[in-house]
């Protein structure tokens, strides 16, 4: 008699469990034990060690583990990409909601194709529904050019959500890795860009660019972090590496919003304000000496915490974040160690991006003036400065947050104005007895309007320097603003921070109602 054939063990839901439980290991190794060796080997964490570190332990939620491609082309069909080289999900910071995707580049070097891209889309299509920041991690060789076009609609559709979001939840980019080609307009699109030392941004390579115009490069100078904040102005904050700039990350999260309908998170703060005798000798009275304007800014904020943004770009200006009274703030303030804090092209560009933010994310303007005017010269004017110079002139003018000016010395001219002056909507200005506010400085001005006199005195200098001092007492000192009602108040400096807390307490419900219209015309 025939031996009956046994019948197949049907799979109980424990084998499914355990099937599962190893897929998930395998996909989770992403490109295996040994591209994850290089990636350390090369002072670089995995796609996942970052999210890791960047979220609340246990609070991320992966999406699109067991996403795969669709390739066939070029061998494309047999390749077996765990994730499609790109780890999304959602997850916590401080508690707070977050959407994100870091590329593995142990994964075909993170090269981006259609799922991999549109795994990213989907992610930023989720920030915008919960109304939650976008943080992405570049790592990656740029296009997938196995899938050809598809690699290109896939970025585009990035770049368009990039757009969609932007203004209404915040988005920050950390480059990590390589960050080639297409893929650098998504960083270049979002709100803040933190690049480690190791990793390098730019469009076209240093082989290419030999190639078409024979100039030789190096990667770190074309696209290092220093190089793409100094000279190019693309990157905020440059890391040492990938634990710093997650910590940067963290930090720049705490004093946003987490979209445009809320107001930024207030910290634990110490209700009495207490004056500072020592902010009266803070600065230089002599408007020809140079400081630091950073020693005045953290001395009004709370626990001298100051978050600067790109101090190696124009640092005639410096921007960046603190608080006040646990309120966010943002501070644009000139910089008088450095072309002795006058405006120029980069810093106008710089500064009015920076108000723009704040604006879009409720977050109240501190503006510190000490400017001799917008920088003369011939580069400057063939360069746009009158261009460049209204785009300052245009954020603050369609700024509605609280804005609050504090003249700390020089005021003059046209720059006086483009540092949110009273007439281009500041809530409240006020001055220290420093202050000096004038079409051009003293000296300037007497050489125009007394030159004859000078010219007929019998001791040509003595009378000069009567003549300065007259125009000085008759236009530059701050009692003469105050007079006109140009500036609200001349304190002493030493009352500055109790100033600034109370006017922002008094701000905080302001509400102005502007024209309906799509939106302006910027001077781009």
């Amino acid at each position: 008699m025939a031996k009956q054939a046994e019948t197949p063990k049907k799979k109980t839901m424990a084998d499914n469990v355990a099937d599962l439980r190893a897929k998930r290991t395998e996909l989770e190794l992403g490109g295996g034990k040994e591209r994850i060796g290089k990636q350390h080997a090369s002072g670089k964490q995995t796609a996942r060690e970052r999210v890791d570190q960047l979220v609340d332990k246990g609070s991320f939620q992966e999406i699109g583990l067991f996403a795969l491609h669709r390739a066939t082309y070029f061998g494309m069909a047999d390749k077996k990409l765990p994730a499609d080289g790109v780890v999304t999900g959602c997850a916590t910071i401080d508690g707070r909601l977050v959407h994100l995707a870091s590329q593995d580049f142990t994964v075909l070097g993170g090269a981006a194709g259609e799922t991999h891209s549109n795994k990213v889309a989907d992610m930023l299509g989720l920030s915008l529904k919960t109304g939650s920041p976008f943080v992405f991690i570049n790592d990656s060789g740029g296009a997938r050019v196995q899938e050809g076009i598809d690699s290109l609609a896939g970025y585009a559709r990035v770049f368009y959500n990039n757009v969609m979001l932007s203004g209404t939840v915040p988005q920050i980019s950390l480059i990590c890795g390589p960050c080639a080609g297409g893929a650098a307009y998504s960083p270049a699109l979002t709100d803040f860009v933190i690049q480690t030392r190791q990793a390098q941004m730019f469009i076209t390579g240093p082989q290419v660019i030999k190639q078409v115009t024979g100039e030789v490069v190096s990667a770190e100078e074309l696209g290092g972090a220093q190089s793409q904040m100094n000279n190019a102005g693309v990157v905020h904050f440059v890391a040492r590496d990938d634990d710093e700039a997650i910590q940067i990350c963290k930090r720049l999260l705490s004093f946003l919003p987490s979209n445009n309908l809320e107001d930024p998170p207030r910290a634990a703060f110490n209700a009495k304000l207490k004056s500072d005798p020592d902010m009266n000798n803070v600065i230089p009275v002599d408007p020809k000496v140079a400081y630091d304007v950073r020693g005045v800014l953290t001395r009004v904020l709370d626990h001298e915490d100051f978050l600067e943004i790109q101090p190696g770009f124009a640092p005639n200006i410096v921007i960046g974040f603190g608080r006040l009274q646990g309120r966010p703030v943002g501070i644009v303030a000139n910089q008088p160690c450095y072309l002795a804090g006058a405006l120029d092209i980069n810093a106008s560009d710089k500064s009015a991006r920076f108000v723009r933010f704040c604006n879009a994310f409720n977050i109240p303007l501190l503006t510190f003036v000490d400017v001799p005017g917008f920088l003369p010269g011939v580069e400057q004017e063939r360069g746009g400065i009158i261009r460049h110079g209204a785009k300052l002139l245009f954020a603050y003018s369609a700024a509605t947050v609280p804005k609050i000016t504090v003249v700390l010395r020089k005021a003059y001219g046209g720059a006086y104005i483009a540092m949110c002056c009273k007439d281009l909507g500041a809530d409240r200005v006020v001055a220290w007895p420093t202050a000096e506010i004038a079409v051009m400085g003293a000296e300037g001005a007497a050489e125009i309007v007394f030159r004859r006199e000078i010219d007929a005195a019998e001791n040509k200098e003595e009378r000069r320097q009567e003549l300065v001092d007259e125009y000085r007492d008759a236009f530059a000192k701050p009692f003469v603003a105050a007079g006109r009602r140009l500036v609200d108040d001349i304190i002493e400096p030493a009352e500055t921070r109790k100033y600034l807390a109370q006017a922002l307490e008094s701000l905080h419900a302001k509400r102005e109602l502007r024209p309906s219209k799509k939106h302006g015309l910027i001077p781009l």
